[in-house]
C-alpha cells in the first residue's frame, strides 16, 4: 500500500501507537490500514458415497482438481459463501451440513474452511473457472492430480472419518516456508 485511501497521503509502514506489530499509517488523517488474512470457503458436496471435485479453468493450479472453493464476499457467512462457490464452480446447489475443516496458511494470510455438503440432485455442470465437474469415489480420486494441500489433507481426513461416521472439525495449519 502506497497511499491512504481515506484522504491519498503517502502511508508510512510503522508500529501505532498501542498496536504490537507494523500497519500502513496515515501520517496527515492518522487511519490505520489493517490488512487481514482471507478467508476462502467451500464445501465437500457429498452424493451418496461419491464427493463432487472441479478440475480448474483458472491460474493458480490450472487443470487440476480441488473441492469448489473461493474467497468469501462481504455481506455473507461463510456457509453462505460455500454454497455460492459450490454453484458458481459446479453448478450444483447443496445443503450444508457443518463446518469440517479449518487450514491456516499464515505464509499466504489465508484460512481455509471446508463445510460437509449433501448434493440436493445430479444436476451440475462446470461454471466459468472449472473445466471439469465430476463425482468421485474414493477409489477414483484423483490424488496425484489434487491442486492445493489444503485440499489433499481434507480429503485425507474426510476419508479416515467416513469409515468412522463420526466427522469431528479438524483444525491444521500448513507452512509454505520453514518456520
Amino acid at each position: 500500500m502506497n497511499f491512504c485511501s481515506h484522504c491519498g497521503t503517502a502511508v508510512r509502514f510503522e508500529v501505532p501507537p498501542g498496536d504490537n506489530r507494523p500497519r500502513h499509517v496515515c501520517p496527515a488523517c492518522g487511519a490505520v490500514h489493517y490488512h487481514n488474512p482471507k478467508m476462502v470457503v467451500g464445501c465437500i458436496p457429498e452424493w451418496e458415497d461419491k464427493i463432487l471435485l472441479c478440475r480448474r479453468a483458472i491460474e493458480p493450479k490450472y487443470g487440476l482438481w480441488t473441492l469448489p472453493a473461493g474467497f468469501m464476499e462481504n455481506g455473507e457467512t461463510t456457509a453462505e459463501g460455500a454454497a455460492r462457490e459450490t454453484l458458481e464452480e459446479a453448478g450444483a446447489r447443496v445443503e450444508i451440513l457443518g463446518l469440517y475443516s479449518m487450514i491456516s496458511l499464515p505464509d499466504i494470510n489465508q484460512v481455509y474452511l471446508v463445510f460437509r455438503a449433501r448434493l440436493l440432485h445430479l444436476d451440475f455442470a462446470p461454471g466459468e473457472e472449472s473445466l471439469e465437474a465430476s463425482l468421485f469415489g474414493e477409489a477414483d480420486i484423483p490424488w496425484d492430480a489434487l491442486a492445493f494441500r489444503t485440499i489433499h489433507r481434507t480429503l485425507m481426513h474426510y476419508y479416515a472419518d467416513r469409515k468412522t461416521g463420526r466427522y469431528p472439525l479438524h483444525l491444521g495449519e500448513i507452512f509454505h516456508k520453514p518456520r
